[in-house]
């Protein structure tokens, strides 16, 4: 594998590392989200990462998965209340985004430092170059 394969595929990691972060922030930032009783629950986004050819991953989309139902709680103070006084709240699990958001920062950490290693290795070799 050559420097710049190492840099292709670690940055196309970083890129399936980000949009994975940014899922699961949005999906953690919404887990309080009260909807009227009428409408779906926000339901959890996935990213879904897939091989590139040559080397490398890329987001192939983005999957929901939850119970569009959510969760019905009784809050007859919200203005979001139905005549019975419930709301509709996601039933997303915050223990479960938490790991998906150390499991996604330890992916991006190491594609940067992949990085970081390839770009030294690189410019060593542009230093050796030059003393010829």
């Amino acid at each position: 594998m050559t420097t710049f394969g190492a840099l292709g595929i670690a940055g196309s990691g970083l890129t399936v590392d980000r949009k994975w972060l940014d899922a699961v922030s949005d999906n953690l930032a919404n887990i309080s989200t009260a909807r009227p009783t009428s409408q779906a629950a926000f339901e959890a986004r996935y990213v879904v990462a897939s091989e590139m050819p040559g080397g490398g991953v890329q987001v192939a989309g983005a999957v929901t998965s939850g119970n569009a139902a959510g969760r019905v709680v009784y809050e007859p103070g919200n203005p979001l209340a139905d005549a019975q006084g419930n709301v509709r709240y996601p039933d997303i699990d915050m223990s479960s985004q938490m790991v998906q958001l150390i499991m996604a920062q330890r992916g991006y950490q190491a594609n940067a430092a992949v990085v970081d290693r390839a770009k030294d290795a690189y410019e060593a070799a542009l230093k050796i170059g030059q003393n010829l």
